[in-house]
């Protein structure tokens, strides 16, 4: 399975394919020129319980990591991992 990116400036999301077959996406608002907003998370029935969206997060935390991002989770699903998990809470807006 491989992750893309897509983004327009306004609105994006990191997309995983498996071969041409859509897993998941996590769907994002930019909110500033260093501030984006997770929207929500999907993942196809096929493909839940397989750590899908663990996966799409942890591109979304390189991407701000590398790229000096602050995210703001308001998705259910990020905003929970976010709680469990301090190694990637560096990235939080009011981190």
């Amino acid at each position: 399975m491989n992750i893309q990116q897509k983004d327009d400036g306004k609105h994006g999301a990191f997309e995983m394919y498996n071969h041409d077959k859509l897993a998941g996406e996590m769907v994002y608002t930019w909110a500033g020129e260093k501030l984006f907003i997770i929207d929500h998370t999907d993942v196809a029935d096929d493909y839940r319980g397989q750590g899908v969206g663990r996966k799409l997060l942890d591109a979304v935390v390189d991407f701000a990591r590398n790229n000096q991002i602050k995210i703001i989770p308001l998705c259910p699903y990020a905003k929970s991992v976010f709680d469990k998990d301090p190694s990637i809470r560096d990235v939080l807006r009011d981190a």
